[in-house]
């Protein structure tokens, strides 16, 4: 049975350019091999066990997960090697971190005396003695872990000493780089993210806790914390598919970005608007980092604007130099969500296309598993 031509496809549709997709996790394989660190990609953007597979045959040493439930999903698919960088709390939760410790080498992570105290509990119920964990530090995101230096120091000494637990690393996130103004601006502000990152550890060696791994995670930020001496590995997840904005950070542009979404014109019902059969439900709400107010990057249509969205539409409105625009109802175009992360999770399947023709269908085998 031939393949579907891509422009046969039903809309709205998620679909990836798998061309696209294998440079992009090449090129990000090749930077970790270049500047020796290891590279343990997010699976929070695809949320796919195939695609996790891809990253790990390329070179990576394991994968991310944000949640038990997107763990338990890659466990299902024999992914062995997973950083869980979340903590576990409830009971619920913890029976389940429990079974899955005897299937799987999780390494756990923590900002908290009380949940390390939660998670060592179910460690120690599961019976494998111990469990790596990683110290979550806040290098200028201002949401999770305390701060670098003697803050998070004593917090990793207090858990060091909680039984069934190993604590093997730091780790944070600097999503804070998306607020730079300039590329200069951003690489300065990864660089400094990551060298208090190190600092902190060198800290915690020096007053014998041996920390073995340093562990940064940003897709814009990426380049820059491979190279900062000590940092031991490094945690994008973005880069896999980019969008709009890694695009709007000078981490990718339009020919990197492997994921659109794939829709149609429903409506033109005035010379400077048309609107599309993909909303809120496809795209998600995320704002851009450019704070214009749009939803999207429309590929081929310049002063064509993602500019409103309800839950099964989308606006489109032409700037005033553009209200000739001659889109027509029927026509399908292809848009780069502004965050592609929860417009995946979004959606039950996305469609691997080559050369026009769809030639796998991919499950979003983890899309929803929040808990």
């Amino acid at each position: 049975m031939p393949r579907p031509l891509l422009e046969e496809l039903d809309t709205p549709a998620l679909v990836v350019d798998l061309a696209v997709m294998e440079r992009n996790i090449e090129r990000m394989a090749g930077l970790a091999r270049q500047t020796g660190v290891g590279l343990r990609p997010h699976a929070k953007t695809h949320k796919s066990p195939w695609i996790a597979h891809q990253q790990l045959r390329a070179g990576a040493i394991g994968i991310t997960v944000a949640k038990l439930g997107e763990a338990e999903a890659m466990v299902e698919a024999g992914i062995r090697d997973i950083l869980l960088a979340y903590p576990i709390l409830g009971e619920q939760k913890l029976s389940r971190l429990e079974r899955l410790l005897n299937e799987a080498d999780i390494i756990l992570s923590v900002d908290s005396l009380e949940a390390a105290e939660a998670m060592a509990q179910a460690v120690r119920r599961s019976g494998r003695g111990r469990a790596r964990v990683f110290i979550d530090v806040d290098t200028g995101l201002r949401r999770m872990g305390l701060g670098p230096g003697m803050p998070t120091v004593e917090l990793a000494e207090r858990i060091a000493r909680i039984q069934g637990l190993e604590v093997a690393g730091l780790m944070s996130h600097a999503g804070h780089v998306a607020a730079a103004r300039t590329p200069e601006e951003l690489a300065a502000t990864a660089r400094r993210a990551a060298e208090a990152l190190v600092e902190t550890a060198e800290i915690l060696r020096r007053r014998g806790l041996p920390i073995a791994h340093v562990s940064p995670g940003s897709t814009p930020a990426a380049c820059f914390e491979a190279q900062v001496s000590g940092v031991t590995e490094i945690r994008p997840g973005t880069y896999v598919f980019n969008d709009r904005n890694t695009m709007d950070r000078w981490a990718a542009g339009e020919a990197d970005c492997a994921l659109t979404v794939l829709a149609t014109v429903v409506s033109r019902p005035a010379p400077d608007r048309a609107v599309i059969d993909a909303g809120s439900k496809v795209f998600s709400s995320d704002p851009s980092v450019r704070g214009d107010g749009t939803f999207g990057h429309v590929v081929g249509w310049p002063g064509v604007r993602l500019q409103r969205l309800s839950e099964e539409h989308g606006v489109l409105v032409f700037d005033p130099d553009h209200n000739g625009v001659q889109l027509r109802v029927g026509d399908r175009l292809h848009i780069i969500p502004n965050h592609v992360c929860p417009a995946v999770n979004l959606s039950d399947v996305l469609y691997g296309y080559r050369d026009g023709r769809v030639v796998r269908e991919i499950p979003v085998m983890a899309r929803g598993k929040y808990r």
